[in-house]
C-alpha cells in the first residue's frame, strides 16, 4: 500500500508527525508532498526537521501569492506528484489551499481521499480557510473528524456515511512534547515565575487592515503584564506596510518559536491572546485561559466553562483577557494516529 500525504504549513506539519510514525510502524510506504506554502524557514524547514519527519520526496516551492494564484500552482503541481508516485490513497490536512489543491488532485484522477480533521465548522464563510474546509469535505472520500462536535456537522451535511470519529493528532504531538519541555525551554525573553501573556496574530481580518492591526496592538501594549509576541513573517510585513508599530509598551516582539519552545511558554503563561485555531486548542488542554480575537471559532468545544472567549472588540481584550477562570484540561483521549491508519487501510482495501 502506498499514501501520499501532501502538507504545506506549520500546523500540517505537527499533524504529519504521528500519522507518518504510524504509517511507517504499520510497515505501509509513505511519500510525503510539500506544497511550500508555508517557505520561511522559520515555518517551514526549520520546523520540520524539528519534528523529526522524513524529508519530503516532492517539494514543490510554490510559495506565496493570492487563493487563487496560490491554489491553482498547488493543483498543478500536485497533479504531477499524485501521478509519478501513483498512491493508493491521497491523505490532506486540515483547512489550507495546500488542503484544497491535494484533495482536488487526487480526486480529478479518481485516486481517493482522506480528510483528517473534518466536520471542523466556524460557520464563517468569509474565512478562506471555511470555504476550503466545506469544499474538502464533499470531494474527500472518507473524513476523519477530531470531534463529535465534527461528526455531527458532517452528519448535518449529508456526509455521515464517509465520516469516522479518530480523534485529533495534534493533541497526540501536544500531549508528548508537553510531557518533556522543562522551564529551560520557555522563551528566553519571558521569565515563568514572573508571569506573563502569550499572543499570536496572522488571520487577513486582524493583520490586513491598519487600524484593525494597530487597536489590537495598542491594546496589548497597554497591559500590565508582559506581552510575548512571536510574530509570523507575513504579520511584520503588513505592519511595515501599515506603519503600525509592534514592540511597544508591554509587547515583545520576537522570531516564531519552535514547537517545543511555544508549548512550554504557552504552559506556564498567565493568558493567551490569539486568532489561531491550533493555539486555542492547545490553551484548552494545558488549562491556560485563552482569548481569541474573532467573532466566530471552528473549535466550540473550547468555549465550554469559558476556557476560551471570543473577543472581536479589541477595545475590550483587556478585560477579558485576565478574567477569573477555573479552566480544567479536558479528560485524557486514546491516540488518533492509530485510528488514522485503521481508517486508511479500511478505505484502500474495502
Amino acid at each position: 500500500m502506498r499514501v501520499l500525504s501532501v502538507v504545506g504549513t506549520r500546523p500540517q506539519f505537527v499533524k504529519l508527525g504521528p500519522v507518518d510514525g504510524a504509517l511507517s510502524a504499520s510497515g505501509i510506504d509513505h511519500v510525503i508532498v510539500h506544497t511550500g506554502q508555508h517557505h520561511h524557514e522559520w515555518l517551514s524547514d526549520a520546523f520540520y526537521r524539528e519534528l523529526g519527519l522524513p524529508a519530503p520526496d516532492d517539494h514543490l516551492a510554490v510559495g506565496s501569492g493570492s487563493h487563487g494564484a496560490q491554489t491553482a500552482r498547488m493543483l498543478e503541481a500536485c497533479e504531477r506528484s499524485v501521478q509519478e508516485h501513483r498512491p493508493d490513497v491521497v491523505v490532506n490536512y486540515g483547512d489550507t489551499n495546500s488542503t484544497l489543491a491535494g484533495t482536488l488532485a487526487a480526486a480529478k484522477l479518481r485516486i481517493p481521499t482522506v480528510h483528517v480533521e473534518a466536520g471542523v465548522r466556524s460557520f464563517d464563510r468569509s474565512m478562506p480557510e471555511e470555504i476550503n474546509r466545506l469544499a474538502v469535505d464533499h470531494v474527500s472520500t472518507s473524513c476523519l473528524a477530531p470531534t463529535q462536535t465534527a461528526m455531527d456537522n458532517l452528519a448535518a451535511e449529508g456526509l455521515g456515511d464517509r465520516a469516522t470519529l479518530v480523534g485529533d493528532v495534534m493533541i497526540d504531538v501536544l500531549l508528548r512534547t508537553h510531557a518533556t519541555v522543562t522551564d529551560a525551554d520557555v522563551a528566553a525573553e519571558v521569565d515563568p515565575e514572573a508571569g506573563y501573556v502569550l499572543a499570536t496574530l496572522h488571520r487577513p481580518e486582524n493583520t490586513d487592515h491598519p487600524e484593525r492591526l494597530a487597536s489590537i496592538i495598542d491594546a496589548l501594549a497597554s497591559f500590565d503584564t508582559p506581552v510575548l509576541f512571536p510574530a509570523h513573517p507575513r504579520v511584520l510585513d503588513q505592519a511595515e506596510r501599515h506603519r503600525v508599530r509592534l514592540d511597544r509598551g508591554s509587547v515583545i516582539v520576537v522570531a516564531p518559536l519552535s514547537y517545543r519552545s511555544l508549548i512550554a511558554t504557552l504552559a506556564h503563561a498567565r493568558a493567551v491572546i490569539t486568532d489561531s485555531g491550533g493555539l486555542q486548542k492547545e490553551a484548552h488542554v494545558l488549562g491556560v485561559p485563552c482569548t481569541t480575537v474573532r467573532g466566530s471559532t471552528e473549535w466550540p468545544e473550547t468555549l465550554v466553562g469559558g476556557s476560551n472567549v471570543l473577543c472581536p472588540d479589541p477595545g475590550t481584550l483587556g478585560d477579558v483577557a485576565f478574567r477569573d477562570v477555573a479552566v480544567t484540561p479536558p479528560p485524557a483521549v486514546p491516540e488518533a494516529a492509530p485510528l488514522v491508519v485503521r481508517a486508511i487501510r479500511d478505505l484502500v482495501e474495502s
